[in-house]
């Protein structure tokens, strides 16, 4: 039996036409494989609405409920977070929202600070495959599309510790957003990039084998973003990288120079002024110069 979906006063799935609901049985058996042998994807739960997929799978991780590969994905989130605890909301079935346990056991711990940008060259490579959308990435992880020649925030990741062992990557997409429905004007989505394909099953099919993909080979390396190719895949995909930018950091300090790198830690190097290179591992960034 079908969900009803809280959202809709009538409790139609199909109360918006143009967005179907996810079929949680297909997704389950394209991905979860042999109950979880010989691929990452161990279990994949849809649900109609939540307050956050992280904050969910975070408490299952703890509570020792979820192993790795766990996948909670939501028709709605109605407590989404970005970075710096910022709101996340769109509306029910306009986008990807989804949670996923990793437990990277034998990759050192000082590492795994390249999660969330791991996930964000996955997430770019499995959008730009299934909807024929031309993405970047801001650093550290926004998805960046161009809307009527303007860059525009379609997506961001979230990664956050879950007990000893574990990090919860959150991914949040806007896929069928529209114009009125924007909740700043500097947000898009690939339906306003123009993008061939808006159905999120395939969408989130693409994505979820692209972490998969990264997600091993990086293993394999011990966690070696340049022996893995996740340095150089990164940087490629960096709209940040060459542009002069102004990095505003805790401690009410800003740094201001041009991006002109990422580091072996995952860190945006700012060249400034005074030439000096600068490494920033947190931080908001601003970009000031067009690509």
């Amino acid at each position: 039996m079908t969900p009803r979906d809280a959202s809709d006063p009538n409790g139609s799935r199909w109360s918006d036409l143009d967005r179907p609901p996810l079929n949680g049985a297909a997704l389950r058996r394209a991905l979860v494989r042999d109950g979880g042998h010989g691929g990452l994807y161990r279990d994949l739960e849809v649900v109609q609405r939540t307050g956050s997929t992280n904050a969910d799978l975070v408490a299952r991780a703890v509570a020792g409920e979820a192993d790795e590969g766990a996948v909670l994905v939501a028709e709605e989130q109605t407590s989404g977070r970005g970075r710096l605890d910022r709101q996340w909301t769109a509306p029910a079935r306009s986008g990807l929202f989804l949670s996923v346990l990793l437990r990277p056991a034998d990759v050192p711990v000082a590492r795994w600070g390249w999660l969330p940008l791991l996930t964000g060259v996955a997430v770019a490579t499995g959008l730009a495959r299934a909807a024929g959308v031309d993405t970047a990435l801001k650093w550290p992880n926004d998805l960046l599309v161009t809307v009527a020649g303007e860059e525009r925030k379609a997506g961001g990741i979230l990664a956050e510790r879950a007990g000893q062992d574990g990090v919860v990557v959150g991914v949040g997409v806007n896929v069928t957003l529209r114009a009125d429905e924007l909740p700043v004007p500097q947000a898009g989505s690939l339906a306003l990039a123009g993008a061939v394909n808006t159905d999120r099953d395939p969408l989130l099919r693409a994505v979820l084998r692209s972490l998969e993909e990264w997600y091993g080979r990086w293993r394999e390396a011990g966690g070696d973003p340049a022996a893995s190719g996740l340095q150089e895949a990164y940087a490629a995909g960096c709209a940040t990288l060459g542009r002069e930018v102004r990095a505003e950091l805790p401690g009410d300090r800003s740094v201001v120079g041009e991006a002109v790198a990422v580091d072996g830690d995952g860190r945006l190097v700012i060249a400034t002024g005074q030439g000096v290179q600068e490494p920033v591992g947190a931080g908001d960034i601003v970009h000031l110069r067009p690509a």
